[in-house]
């Protein structure tokens, strides 16, 4: 970096607005002025052992990284419209953080964060403990690792997403995604994936209630399913499960083929069901 600024305070509007080429190290960006876009428009610019609590600080952001840095509860809606970001061992608790963002990098540290990742495309998170509601709303070119959620509503109307030895705890996942791949993880929570196109799980570990619903091209391979009644219902699916499913309701055409199924329910069709089924017990 051409420049530096270390162990400095600023608290006015704009205060380093467009700044470029600079090294911003150990300073506090808060205080009674109560100002806004303190590096709006900034480029090439590392940020690192930092403080943040005034809004939006890293809006139209080009070229950054932001390193060991604290952006608490009162820096609202903190990185919108950046690109090319790197985002590391942060601990980041302001709403809407990334909205609108380019080729992300997300690795390390914690992100609480309602609204996370709105509208975003290529984003990388590794290594992460992220919570949030609503979670890479409406993203596409995700990829994930080891990657530690919690929280409602994730990945909806995702596209191009891939996720590797993560643990999701969450509800409504997946619904209106396409091509998603999640290999190696656990998702826990209830009405996985339905309306999506193209989602296979593999050597997952699937809970939770009526599951994989309404679901167009969707791949099971050496799962296993923990409570998970009413599965694949009007969905086409080709499934292969380790151990028990609950129950399975309606599938809609495949095969589906596990140890046991404690139920198999054609109820209350609305479409004829052309899946074949097959179990070992």
């Amino acid at each position: 970096m051409t420049n530096r600024i270390e162990g400095k305070t600023y608290d006015a509007e704009r205060s380093l607005y467009h700044l470029r080429d600079t090294r911003v190290e150990n300073c506090t960006f808060a205080g009674p002025a109560d100002g806004e876009s303190v590096l709006k428009e900034c480029s090439h610019v590392e940020v690192a052992g930092c403080r943040f609590s005034l809004r939006y600080p890293l809006w139209h952001a080009h070229t950054f990284t932001l390193a060991r840095s604290e952006l608490d509860e009162g820096t609202r809606a903190p990185i919108w419209y950046a690109q090319n970001g790197r985002i590391e061992d942060c601990t980041i608790t302001g709403v809407k953080c990334l909205r609108e963002c380019d080729n992300v990098l997300v690795k390390g540290g914690t992100v609480v964060s309602p609204e996370f990742g709105w509208k975003c495309r290529t984003v990388t998170l590794k290594d992460v403990r992220v919570e949030s509601e609503y979670m890479l709303l409406d993203s596409r070119d995700i990829e994930a690792e080891n990657l530690q959620f919690k929280g409602k509503y994730s990945f909806q109307y995702t596209e191009n997403v891939r996720i590797r030895h993560s643990v999701l705890d969450t509800k409504d996942a997946f619904w209106h995604s396409k091509n998603v791949t999640v290999e190696d993880s656990e998702v826990r929570g209830e009405y996985l994936g339905w309306f999506s196109e193209g989602l296979t799980l593999v050597r997952c570990h699937i809970s939770g209630t009526q599951p994989l619903c309404y679901c167009k091209n969707l791949t099971l391979i050496d799962c296993t399913m923990e409570g998970t009644d009413l599965s694949f219902e009007y969905s086409d699916v080709h499934a292969v499960v380790k151990g028990t499913i609950e129950s399975v309701r309606s599938p809609r055409s495949g095969r589906i083929e596990a140890d046991a199924i404690g139920e198999i329910l054609h109820d209350a069709d609305v479409f004829e069901s052309h899946c074949e089924i097959v179990t070992k017990q």
